[in-house]
């Protein structure tokens, strides 16, 4: 499979993840753990088309931090992406533990709304680099 098609494998991943998030609008049926961990898995899979997309390998890695360094070491512009690395936690830590009920709810439009500005620019990179989104 070619790097492209790749690329969109994983961004059709993500792209379902972004869906379930648009859904779990109401915290009152599913619970900012389940949220998180979606965001996460959004995230974690655009990104990682994005490093596909551009012929990059990336590990096994659930650290979307660690993500956003190997897309910038190959040139990439991602500082608008930063406070995502902030759900990295909701991988593992949450998905098996609650949060501590001190935490602040999360501020599920502003999440959806960052997380679509991510996987709507990989759409668009795709597009221009050939592989229909």
């Amino acid at each position: 499979m070619s790097e492209l098609k790749y690329a969109r494998a994983l961004l059709v991943m993500a792209e379902k993840d972004f869906r379930a998030l648009q859904g779990m609008g109401d915290a009152a049926i599913f619970a900012d753990e389940i949220f998180g961990f979606h965001a996460q898995q959004c995230v974690e899979k655009t990104l990682k088309a994005w490093i596909a997309a551009l012929g990059g390998e990336y590990p096994l890695t659930h650290n979307l931090a660690r993500l956003l360094v190997i897309l910038e070491d190959q040139g990439e512009e991602v500082k608008d992406f930063w406070d995502l690395a902030e759900y990295t936690v909701y991988a593992v830590e949450f998905r098996y533990g609650p949060l501590d009920m001190v935490e602040e709810a999360l501020n599920r439009p502003l999440i959806i709304a960052k997380v679509q500005k991510l996987v709507s620019q990989i759409q668009k990179l795709l597009f221009l680099r050939g592989e229909q989104v």
